[in-house]
């Protein structure tokens, strides 16, 4: 693999992969795109309006198509909402196109890190330290699985966080 290659952040809410992202992208000279704010971009309305109208599949859909036709691109470093994971097809389009990097956090971390945001339609509705289990646990193995990198984030500032994810991912490309 080499620098033109794609990266993708892949891991649940909370993590940082849109804010590390940001920052990861300019270190390794590739282009940043979230996949939710493109998906905001191409609809001209929120996510959680998409979750209103469509629900969870009409989203999925909606993601899966913007993965498929961003991953052609090259030297891209995607930041992927945090059920890209759960769809076989997203899997196999990044393993096959780019370096994924998962991103993980404590569920405490990802309770702090989110307990302010109103647009984030899972956690909108019931307990949310229990929807963040929850969705760890179904998400977890597969993030683990497809990832070339496993990064905790936890006490790391968005800044270190993208430095040391860039020189492991030099490394990767080196080999």
């Amino acid at each position: 693999m080499t620098s033109s290659s794609n990266v993708y952040l892949v891991g649940p809410m909370g993590v940082g992969k849109t804010t590390i992202g940001r920052t990861l992208a300019i270190e390794l000279a590739l282009e940043f795109i979230d996949s939710d704010q493109e998906i905001e971009n191409r609809t001209g309305v929120s996510i959680t309006t998409i979750f209103d109208i469509e629900g969870d599949e009409g989203f999925r859909l909606r993601e899966m198509n913007v993965i498929g036709e961003l991953a052609k691109r090259r030297g891209i470093l995607l930041a992927t909402g945090g059920g890209a994971i759960l769809s076989s097809t997203n899997r196999k389009i990044l393993r096959n196109t780019g370096l994924v990097v998962y991103l993980h956090a404590t569920v405490e971390m990802q309770l702090e890190r989110t307990r302010n945001s109103r647009n984030r339609p899972l956690l909108n509705n019931g307990d949310r330290k229990h929807v963040i289990q929850k969705l760890m646990k179904q998400r977890e193995p597969l993030y683990r699985q497809e990832a070339d990198i496993i990064y905790y984030t936890d006490s790391r500032s968005p800044h270190t966080a993208a430095k040391q994810i860039a020189e492991e991912i030099r490394e990767k490309w080196q080999s």
